[in-house]
Order: structure tokens, then C-alpha cells, then sequence
């Protein structure tokens, strides 16, 4: 408690030496959209004390209408000024947690179904790092009018372009991100015409999901500013690759690294191949929320390095889950990479159910089945079988219904966001089935 109010003391500090005017308190619902409501300065203490009272029948996911009263509680400890409100109008903002009206936090609020999985993990001894590597695409404009998105760039993977667009976009994506306290570890012009990737320094899971949160709502910024427009949809254009949200994870025991063991295959410990199993044994069940829109769909099974089958390996980025190359003498870069993630999921909802599968894994000690070595888009479906390899769903239909049976994803989520998210996918795609759509009409009006 005395830590909390040394923080909550900075932060009131804070804001009257920086003249702060706006305090924006975010949390995200259930499909991982940022929410916002602004206070000013004057209400920040009753915040901290009593919290901040709103409609929960409002925000999708949250309460059914006879219990709507919700309760916001800022987290001091995501206190950061927002950079591209400038030194005029300075602006602060802070991350909350969702509490019912009695004080304990409410189920449907997926950073409290986050911290339940973290909570879980620390009792057997662990805290769970992630590293994620975050596509986007930057087009000319947001206003579509049936006409297909225009890119910034025609540049590729890697491409430098001189005084290019994406250039100068991602050194100030980069600039404010490290003015909110935000490490970055590379960032880079990425395979399709205007797409770009920002790679964000590890951290543990909820920083980190506190983080891409905040990396979202900078993107779009930014983007705003420039003049341009920025999308994280899974698969925006035809023949181009998706956006993905690659995440290496490891497990720490203390100071020490769990996943490494000197030695070992890759240096890859039994807890780590393990956790390895895990993933791989519920990835099926997981999909629907990692990958949680019918466009996601598309990115998954269209090529481009996503991931379609259900296998590891070492350098095969064909594979959902890559052991890099260790780092000789860092023991704690040791970790996998889990590659089915993409830009569109919910980071606390997602990484709640990798951990999930992965500890499962290495509590029921899952055996890791062999690596796969071969590129295993280019294997025929019965060598596939032959090698016990897969798939991943190939649209939400399917990975609702295997979500739906899913014991792990329902203890996970909890019977609230379990509920409301089967619910609204169901409704997405009973959406997207009814529409009649520009290829149907193009291969079959003028014919039938």
C-alpha cells in the first residue's frame, strides 16, 4: 500500500510541476479496442481513492444492462505524459483496472483476466517475458469508398527509401515511444508496399500488453499528424503479406531464464520444450482469440511466412513456433517465438491464454514432438499427416467451434469474457456469411 501511494503522490506531483491540464484514463474491452474518458486534474485524488464511476452496458463486453455500474481505477504505475499533445496543451494518461461496484475487479476486464494467468504462473515460481515484433500498413488515406487502400510506398522488406514516408514515420513513432518510457529494439520497412514493423525491447506480459495498447493509439497518431493513415487489420491487401504480431516469450525462475539449459538441443531446457508442447497442443483451441476476425483468416492462409500448420523448428519460418539462434554466453536470450499472433488481438486476452497453454504443458509435461525441418507449406496433406503435423483453423467458424470446447480457454477467460467474446464472434461471422461480395459478383453475375 505504501508503494502505491508514493506512486500516486509522483503522479500528483507530476502534474502540477508539468501544468498537466487532461488526464486520459484508458482500458480496453473485451476485443482489445482502446476506451478512453478524460478528467481533470482536480478529480485525479477521488480517482485514485474512490475511482471513477461509468456504464458498463455501454462498452462491449463488460455487463449485462441490470448491472451496469462499473468502477475505473488508475494503475499509477502506467503514469506517462502523451507526446503528441505538445508542451501547450499537456496531457497525461494512465491505464486502469475495471472493478465492480463492491471494490473487486470485474471479470469481464482482460487485464484482470491477464493478471489471474500471471498470478497463476508466479505460484509455480515464474514470471512470463514477451517480446513482440508489430506490423502495420501505412496507406495514403483512411476514406475508402468501396476503393482499395493506396500505400505510402512500393518499398519491400528491409528497403531504405530516401526521405520516404515510412522513414520519417517510424523515427517519430520511435522518438515518442521512447518519450513514454517505451524501449524499442529495431525498426525496419517490412516485405509488403508500405508496411512497417516496430519491435518493441521485452518486458513482463502486462507491461508489455499495457504497452501495445499504448503502441496502437501512437501509431494511429502519428500517422494522423503525417497526413497518412495507419492499419493494423490482419490482411488489408489482396497478394501482400498480413500484419502480424510475432512474440518470443520465456519463462524466468527469479533472475535465472527457465527456458535454458546449457547443452540442451538449442540450449532449450524441459521446461521450455514443455511449454513449447503446450502451445502447440492448444493452439487450435487458442486461435479464435489470438486471431479473432474473419479477415484473420486470410492472413494465415494466403502464404507470405504466416503460419498454417501446427509444428516448430529452428530456422523453418514456415513453422507456428521458431526456437532462434541463442545467443552464446546471454542465457536469458533464450525463448521461442509463437508466429499465429496478429497486430488486430487483444495482447492481454492473447498472451493469458499462450501462458495458459505453455504452463499446461509443462505441468502434464507434454512431450515436444519433432521438429519440423522441411518448409511445411510445400508438403502434400498426406505427408503432413504422415509427420503428425496439423492445421491451424482456416476460418473463425472453425475456431469458434473448437474454442467453444475448449476447457483451458473457458477457465482462462472466465465464464463472463468466455461467454461475450463466443457471442460476438458468432455474430461476425454469421455477418460475413450474408454478404454477397465483389469476387462472387465478378465470377459468377455475368455467367449464371
Amino acid at each position: 500500500m505504501a508503494t502505491m501511494s508514493k506512486q500516486q503522490d509522483f503522479v500528483l506531483k507530476t502534474i502540477e510541476d508539468r501544468d498537466v491540464r487532461f488526464i486520459r484514463l484508458w482500458f480496453p474491452d473485451v476485443l482489445g479496442r482502446l476506451k478512453s474518458v478524460a478528467i481533470v486534474p482536480a478529480e485525479l485524488e477521488g480517482a485514485f481513492g474512490e475511482g471513477i464511476g461509468f456504464d458498463g452496458s455501454s462498452v462491449e463486453g463488460f455487463s449485462r444492462v441490470y448491472e451496469a455500474d462499473m468502477v475505473l481505477r488508475p494503475d499509477p504505475s502506467t503514469f506517462s505524459l502523451l507526446p503528441w499533445r505538445g508542451e501547450t496543451d499537456p496531457t497525461a494518461r494512465m491505464i486502469c483496472d475495471i472493478h465492480s461496484p463492491d471494490g473487486g475487479p470485474a471479470p469481464a476486464d482482460p487485464r484482470n483476466v491477464l493478471k489471474r494467468s500471471l498470478a497463476k504462473a508466479a505460484d509455480a515460481g515464474f514470471t512470463f517475458y514477451v517480446h513482440p515484433e508489430i506490423e502495420f500498413y501505412l496507406f495514403q488515406s483512411g476514406e475508402l469508398g468501396g476503393a482499395v487502400p493506396v500505400p505510402v510506398d512500393t518499398a519491400g522488406y528491409f528497403d531504405h527509401v530516401n526521405g520516404g514516408t515510412a522513414n520519417d514515420f517510424r523515427r517519430e513513432a520511435v522518438q515518442t515511444l521512447e518519450a513514454m518510457g517505451i524501449s524499442v529494439e529495431f525498426s525496419h520497412h517490412e516485405a509488403g508496399p508500405g508496411q512497417n514493423e516496430i519491435d518493441l525491447r521485452y518486458a513482463d506480459a502486462l507491461t508489455m500488453a499495457d504497452n501495445i495498447m499504448t503502441f496502437r493509439a501512437m501509431v494511429k497518431e502519428v500517422a494522423v499528424e503525417q497526413g497518412v493513415y495507419a492499419s493494423f487489420m490482419p490482411k488489408p491487401l489482396v497478394g501482400e503479406p498480413g500484419n502480424g504480431m510475432h512474440t518470443h516469450v520465456s519463462l524466468f525462475e527469479g533472475e535465472t531464464n527457465a527456458f535454458y539449459a546449457p547443452g540442451a538441443e538449442y540450449q532449450l531446457s524441459s521446461i521450455g520444450r514443455h511449454f513449447v508442447a503446450g502451445l502447440l497442443h492448444y493452439a487450435p483451441e487458442i486461435t479464435a482469440v489470438t486471431n479473432q476476425y474473419v479477415n484473420s483468416y486470410k492472413r494465415l492462409w494466403t502464404g507470405h511466412e504466416a503460419p498454417s500448420y501446427i509444428c516448430w523448428g529452428h530456422r523453418n519460418r514456415s513453422a507456428l513456433i521458431r526456437v532462434p539462434q541463442y545467443k552464446s554466453g546471454k542465457a536469458s536470450s533464450a525463448r521461442v517465438e509463437y508466429r499465429g499472433l496478429d497486430s488486430a488481438a487483444n495482447p492481454y486476452l492473447a498472451y493469458a491464454l499462450m501462458l495458459s497453454a505453455g504452463l499446461k504443458g509443462v505441468e502434464d509435461e507434454l512431450p515436444l514432438p519433432e521438429e519440423a525441418e522441411d518448409n511445411v507449406w510445400r508438403l502434400t496433406d498426406a505427408e503432413r499427416r504422415a509427420l503428425g503435423i496439423r492445421s491451424l483453423p482456416q476460418s473463425l467458424d472453425h475456431a469458434i467451434s473448437l474454442m467453444e470446447d475448449s476447457e483451458l480457454v473457458a477457465t482462462t477467460l472466465g465464464e463472463e469474457v468466455f461467454d461475450f467474446f463466443l457471442r460476438n464472434k458468432r455474430q461476425e461471422w454469421a455477418s460475413y456469411r450474408d454478404q454477397v461480395t465483389p469476387f462472387e459478383l465478378e465470377r459468377l453475375f455475368g455467367s449464371l
